[in-house]
């Protein structure tokens, strides 16, 4: 775009605007996103035809978390100091945006890790674009109420959606046994870092045919007159429905075909368009599948070939085959999803018939190449009443591959470990990655700022491993206090921010110990608080000494039916209303649940964190990429030899790190024997922190939850056994390193150097590196 013609139209609009008097953010906002869209629009329509004029690559994913998208779009294009500077000479703020929207179109890591990934794709110059859902409610905002989660409703467009193009005349016809809608798609722009090419995110809004009953209105039937509006728009409301009712999984598996059908139809129309042939649709076009909820494509795409495009379901067959491939973001057999059979059958019969015929296919070709009985019932997609949406992605995909080393080698070797032994040339490891454009150069300008002097340029933006030439000035006592003096300031920035929302007072002078993800059992955010009461407790007691003023820092969401998800979140709130009351202890232990945690408060809390806190059970979670950005930013890990934990300590080493606990293969021998009631009756201090659930330490508010928590980890439950992500186990493990860490922070500069070189390693984990390697050895684009 043309820099000065920008900026002088901006001008016009903002001096404008003060002429008037207006102040409102989300006025200024849309008039500076209006002002970039008309400047850009020349760019982006180009690159969607060079898109569309060679092969490509298409990322299906229920989740895009893209956050607010002005500031980042302003560091890509290469104009945020300029239309700074601009806004002050008109009176304005820059900052005053932050009041703006931030679209939480996704729930955590694995709609981040899309967002990421079609920035570096634009960034490199690749022919990628993103294909979703336009909820629009997104995931709910979140408010901390006496301790307890309570939700609402998230209206990111209530001010207007300025970064979204509409464009009814793509907009597709999707059909259910009971209900036809329309999907109409908005195009996001994807802006490539100070270059011309610019992807897209296209994202899908259920809508009504007839939106409104004049006649039921005229009758007085007035809930009756919006109901076809109300049922159709529901499918794109919000994002995971509560799905504990057959109306609730109904509904999920709505919008999985909702958005896979209407992008399907969308690459279909766009490729006959440009290509002619709709058999070369292989040639040119690539789907990645993200986790399996777009794995109902699948059949979707055999249907849509057979039927609107006259090929054999032979045919149609082979090209999903050589179209698909599958990202597998989960190690734990519950958590791949599955269908009901009759469910699939009642809302898509032509699908279920398409599926069935898959899952032939698949028993014939098993039996053709002598496969053993028992390991073709592990494999079959339809299995019982079930439809195995990880089998049928696995045998209908070119490549499927896992998000870290460990992660890909447990599949492997695990849990889709009947698959390998068939097709061993499928499988693929792609270690996730982060944007180092809005984890770094964005989020702390201060260090980018310093990272660019040292290296005498900015080419660490597009190219991370550049960082790893800094780890000479590790032993230069000058860099580091300036790298120190810098996270100050961006703990003072964290600590002012928090205080101004929470109204919560920090001390910017204590560590700051973070953890910051979805909240889920696996991620053991119940362990990280039992940890804090054990110290607590031998603070009081004079068994630990000398501890270094710690402000721990949670930020996290539980899906709204999570019952002990949300219990954590209560339990956690208990400790510190417990600790802050506690004039012995509160001037060295201040535990914080910050509110609402999205895109934009992560920016502020990874910027400012010391101590990375990753600590899921070994062998559990499948990467993490908050790691990576903390990481990035200069914080140690404290963690667990899980996900890609193991690569950083790797990059970084582990003497720069706080590692601990069970490994994987440790827990293989330790699990069938381990007896968590044994250990908390062996262990006075286990026992003392555990007990604090039930003795009437703190209050669940009479909802007995914290009994529940209780005896799942001493009883277990039907589903599970006890204590089954070994919290107790770890504990004192954990306690440990987190006490060494403790204890190390004291000499800054030794810790200083620590950090540093943490941030220096941190170059493997660009997302840039990521697409790269999905670009030459799965999609093969360029």
């Amino acid at each position: 775009m043309n820099k000065q013609t920008f900026q002088t139209q901006l001008k016009n609009e903002l001096e404008h605007l003060r002429a008037e008097g207006v102040t409102s953010p989300h006025v200024l906002h849309n008039v500076l996103t209006d002002t970039i869209m008309k400047n850009l629009s020349g760019n982006w329509k180009e690159s969607k035809k060079n898109h569309l004029a060679k092969r490509r690559a298409c990322y299906f994913s229920m989740e895009f978390l893209i956050g607010r998208s002005v500031y980042n779009n302003l560091l890509c294009l290469g104009i945020y100091k300029e239309t700074e500077k601009i806004f002050s000479e008109c009176g304005f703020s820059l900052a005053d945006l932050e009041a703006t929207e931030d679209a939480a179109l996704g729930n955590g890591g694995l709609g981040r890790l899309a967002a990421c990934f079609l920035d570096s794709a634009a960034t490199l110059n690749l022919p990628l674009d993103g294909y979703g859902i336009r909820y629009k409610y997104g995931l709910f905002k979140q408010k901390i109420e006496n301790g307890f989660q309570t939700e609402e409703a998230d209206n990111w467009t209530k001010y207007g959606d300025s970064w979204s193009v509409r464009h009814d005349e793509d907009a597709v016809e999707i059909s259910f046994s009971d209900q036809k809608v329309l999907a109409v798609p908005y195009d996001i722009p994807v802006i490539g870092y100070e270059l011309d090419n610019i992807g897209t995110l296209r994202l899908w809004q259920s809508e009504a045919f007839e939106d409104f009953d004049f006649k039921l209105f005229n009758d007085q039937k007035y809930i009756e007159a919006n109901r076809e509006r109300i049922l159709a728009e529901d499918i794109s409301r919000v994002l995971y429905p509560n799905d504990d009712t057959r109306d609730g999984k109904k509904l999920r598996l709505k919008q999985q075909y909702f958005f896979c059908s209407a992008s399907l139809n969308d690459i279909i129309k766009k490729h006959k368009r440009v290509h002619g042939d709709i058999k070369t649709l292989c040639d040119y076009v690539t789907i990645q599948l993200n986790d399996t909820h777009p794995v109902i494509s699948v059949p979707e795409l055999i249907r849509l070939l057979t039927v609107n495009e006259g090929m054999t379901y032979d045919e149609a067959f082979a090209q999903a085959k050589k179209i698909f491939n599958y990202t597998n973001h989960t190690i734990m057999p519950e958590a791949l999803e599955k269908w009901d059979v009759d469910l699939i059958r009642e809302l898509l019969p032509e699908i279920y018939n398409i599926i069935f015929m898959i899952n032939e296919n698949f028993m014939a070709d098993m039996y053709k190449s002598d496969i053993k009985p028992e390991n073709i019932e592990k494999m079959k997609i339809i299995k019982g009443s079930q439809v195995h949406m990880a089998n049928m992605a696995t045998y209908c995909s070119s490549y499927v591959n896992g998000v870290a080393q460990i992660h890909t080698e447990i599949l492997k070797a695990s849990t889709l470990h009947e698959w390998y032994e068939v097709y061993p040339e499928r499988f693929q490891n792609k270690t996730n990655g982060i944007t180092q454009r809005r984890w770094l150069a964005l989020c702390n300008q201060e260090l980018s700022e310093l990272i660019t002097e040292l290296l005498g340029s900015s080419s660490w933006v597009t190219d991370l491993s550049e960082l790893r030439k800094l780890t000479s000035y590790a032993d230069d006592s000058a860099v580091i206090s300036r790298f120190l003096d810098i996270k100050k300031t961006k703990k003072k920035q964290l600590a002012d921010f928090i205080l101004n929302r929470e109204g919560i007072s920090i001390d910017a002078d204590s560590i700051f110990d973070i953890q910051i993800k979805r909240l889920h059992e696996y991620k053991r955010q119940l362990l990280n608080a039992f940890s804090i009461l054990y110290i607590y407790f031998g603070i009081k007691d004079g068994s630990i000494k000398n501890f270094t003023p710690t402000t721990f820092l949670f930020g996290a969401k539980s899906a709204p039916g999570y019952r002990r998800a949300k219990a954590i979140i209560k339990f956690i709130n208990e400790i510190a209303a417990m600790i802050e009351k506690d004039d012995e202890v509160n001037s060295l232990i201040k535990v914080v649940f910050v509110s609402n945690y999205n895109v934009s408060y992560a920016e502020k809390l990874i910027a400012a964190a010391e101590v990375s806190e990753q600590i899921s059970t070994a062998g559990t979670e499948a990467s993490g990429t908050g790691n990576m950005k903390l990481m990035a930013n200069g914080a140690v890990t404290l963690g667990t030899l899980d996900g890609a934990n193991i690569e950083i300590v790797e990059e970084a080493g582990a003497e720069n790190n706080y590692i601990f606990g069970a490994t994987v293969e440790e827990l293989e021998k330790i699990m069938p024997e381990y007896s968590s009631r044994k250990l908390a009756a062996s262990n006075e201090k286990i026992r003392r922190v555990i007990e604090t659930l039930v003795d009437g330490t703190f209050s669940d508010g009479g909802s007995g939850d914290f009994r529940e928590l209780y005896t799942s980890l001493l009883d277990g439950a039907s589903w599970h056994t006890p204590d089954n992500y070994y919290l107790l186990g770890d504990l004192e493990s954990y306690v440990e390193a987190k006490l060494r860490c403790n204890s190390d922070y004291r000499d800054s500069a030794a810790f200083g150097r620590k950090m540093w070189l943490n941030m220096c390693n941190s170059g493997k984990f660009s997302s840039d590196r990521t697409i790269a390697d999905y670009a030459e050895n799965i999609w093969k684009i360029k």
